[in-house]
């Protein structure tokens, strides 16, 4: 049996995004704060737009469970 499971968090994503943003810097120690904020947000954005085929508007993720499979499979939006 398969169903699917729509979340809706418009803040989750955003802050995810800047998360793995900043993550990535840490092992570059030779950028001063400017410049680490504007790469920092740079990566944010493409990030974001990585995710863009499986989040609609930003916020929502559906999720689709099969039992039988035993799989749950985040499912592309329809663009």
């Amino acid at each position: 049996m398969k169903f699917t499971v729509t979340f809706k968090d418009p803040d989750t994503l955003d802050d995810s995004c800047l998360a793995a943003a900043h993550d990535s810097l840490i092992p570059i120690t030779d950028l001063d704060a400017e410049v680490r904020d504007q790469v920092t947000e740079t990566r944010r954005k493409q990030f974001r737009d990585f995710v863009r085929p499986w989040v609609r508007h930003g916020e929502y993720i559906t999720i689709e469970f099969d039992t039988d499979a035993g799989t749950a499979t985040v499912v592309k939006e329809k663009l």
